[in-house]
């Protein structure tokens, strides 16, 4: 009897960090993909041990050797595409086109493609030592070309069952970066703890007739305080490739004519910027592709500073900041920063 177990079109590539410890942690084996991506995660972070565990029969003699084949590599990108599954003797099989693009410690690039197989015990007939979904074996071959371009249509039978595999992939990242600061209320709605935005774009080089593209925005609910609300933001490509977003953000001096908060405002300036990876109280525009933010001071929010990104090319950029730092229980904000209003 045979089942399916799909993903939309292409799921993710890894991006190669500026060194590979850097890459967060990985450690999923919920789903074929998942634990591919771990596999890579391993290899790319040179935590060697864990990606030979990954495998139930070993990928080489030892684990020395297995490291050693990894000696010149400095960097792997995966891309996953459409997984199909076969019932077996109380399992599931998995197969699953995978190619990916491994980059030596010179610059030198490698391109590689086609099937892995993994397998998962029945979890509710085994017992202890429990074994969770692992590779069995691999079958790859040198090509040529961009990843999404020399993926395989197909490995297996499977067909397309609908499962959003990007945002799957979405939570898991937004769990790994950001799961020990961003704290959850579990009694908060599903639509309250996180949002999902579909961006349909053009990059300024194309023409009125070029089709758009299509990235996915991700908006996480990360923790709140008596008056204000964080949430955390990932976006991905067209091909599925993840990237939790930074906001510039102005950072401000301001001048009270008595010296304390109290007093009337002399003087809002901008003295520097930050990046943060969260936004207060924010809401997205479909129709006009701005991310907004609101920081109340104090609870009246009478003192607040709010900010608005624009998606464009591909991303978020700061085009508008305001400030209003009078306490004085009235909505009057400078315009510190703007490039977005026309004249």
């Amino acid at each position: 009897m045979k089942s399916a177990f799909t993903t939309t079109a292409v799921l993710a590539i890894l991006q190669a960090p500026a060194f590979a410890q850097d890459e967060p942690y990985l450690d999923d084996r919920s789903s074929p993909e998942t634990l591919l991506q771990s596999l890579y995660n391993a290899v790319n972070r040179k935590e060697y041990a864990r990606a030979y565990d990954y495998f139930a029969t070993p990928p080489a003699a030892s684990l020395d050797a297995y490291q050693e084949g990894y000696a010149d590599t400095d960097h792997v990108a995966l891309v996953t595409g459409t997984a199909s599954s076969e019932g077996a003797a109380g399992s599931i099989v998995y197969s699953l086109p995978v190619a990916i693009r491994a980059r030596a410690g010179d610059g030198g690039e490698r391109v590689f493609a086609g099937c892995y197989t993994l397998r998962l015990s029945n979890p509710q007939i085994q017992g202890t030592p429990y074994a969770p979904l692992h590779i069995e074996k691999a079958e790859m071959k040198p090509v040529a070309g961009e990843l999404r371009d020399v993926l395989p249509a197909s490995c297996g039978d499977g067909t397309p069952d609908g499962t959003d595999t990007v945002l799957a992939d979405a939570k898991a990242l937004f769990s790994s970066i950001y799961g020990r600061n961003c704290p959850q209320a579990p009694d908060r709605d599903a639509s309250d703890q996180m949002q999902s935005y579909t961006i349909p774009f053009n990059y300024s080089h194309e023409g009125l007739d070029t089709p758009k593209h299509e990235a996915r925005l991700f908006r996480f609910y990360c923790g709140s305080g008596a008056y204000n609300e964080n949430h955390a933001y990932i976006l991905a490509n067209e091909e599925g490739g993840l990237t939790p977003l930074q906001f510039a953000t102005p950072e401000t001096s301001v001048q009270y004519e008595s010296g304390d908060s109290d007093g009337k405002v002399e003087d809002i300036r901008i003295v520097g910027y930050t990046a943060s990876d969260t936004l207060v109280n924010s809401t997205y525009d479909a129709d006009t592709l701005t991310l907004t933010s609101y920081n109340k001071w104090r609870g009246i929010g009478d003192a607040f500073s709010a900010g608005t990104w624009i998606f464009r090319e591909g991303t978020f950029t700061l085009v508008r900041y305001d400030v209003d730092a009078s306490y004085d229980g009235e909505k009057d904000p400078i315009t510190i920063l703007d490039y977005h209003t026309g004249p």
